[in-house]
């Protein structure tokens, strides 16, 4: 089994058993649906997984959650962050972005992009605050040269950040890369109650200390 097809099933195992029911309890109480998990690089045993908290806090993301509790751990038997994998269910927002870099990890990965967590669940903030904030435009750029332009880069001296799909594509045995395709589209799935639980909740006015709705 190649690297890619070994990493991209760990993740696939640690978001439906360690994220998605930790995620499904928090959302049912007002809490977005993004989350996250650490995995020890060498083993790809899941050491954390979290999910978002923001009935607690803002910035309680499911990223900053999950660092939050990384750091908890004992520092005895803890793995050092570059000996480990960051996964986001959805790419990281700014806040987490920088999160992940100031924490020392590497290597992440993501299921669901900025544009699924606008299009597909009604979360637009991420794009927006990226673009509104960051986005700084170059003498002589159009609105369209300026659209063009990558929100923040995937391979810096910091960190090295990579779509699962992406991960998958690089999986060269032909008929394992169609079964985690599979998998992947199965796995996202999960979350499609799981928005709808999120959305009647905001439309119900469930509280949550998030600006953000």
């Amino acid at each position: 089994m190649s690297r890619a097809q070994e990493i991209a099933t760990a993740l696939l195992s640690a978001t439906e058993h360690s994220i998605v029911p930790l995620t499904a309890k928090q959302v049912s109480q007002g809490s977005k649906l993004f989350g996250a998990a650490i995995l020890d690089k060498a083993s790809l045993s899941t050491v954390l997984a979290e999910t978002n908290n923001e009935r607690e806090s803002p910035l309680l993301h499911g990223e900053i959650n999950c660092i939050q509790q990384f750091f908890k751990l004992p520092k005895e038997g803890r793995p050092e962050t570059k000996d480990c994998i960051f996964f986001a269910t959805h790419e990281p927002c700014s806040l987490c972005l920088s999160g992940i870099t100031w924490s020392g990890f590497n290597e992440f990965y993501y299921m669901f992009t900025y544009e699924d967590s606008r299009d597909l669940f009604a979360i637009p903030y991420d794009i927006d605050i990226l673009q509104s904030v960051y986005q700084v435009p170059s003498p002589g750029d159009t609105a369209e040269t300026l659209a063009a332009k990558p929100l923040y880069n995937r391979k810096n001296k910091f960190f090295t950040a990579q779509s699962l799909g992406q991960l998958i594509d690089a999986v060269e045995d032909e008929s394992a890369k169609s079964e985690l395709k599979n998998e992947l589209q199965r796995v996202k799935q999960l979350y499609d109650q799981l928005s709808a639980t999120y959305q009647e909740g905001k439309q119900g006015g469930t509280e949550s200390s998030s600006f953000f709705k």
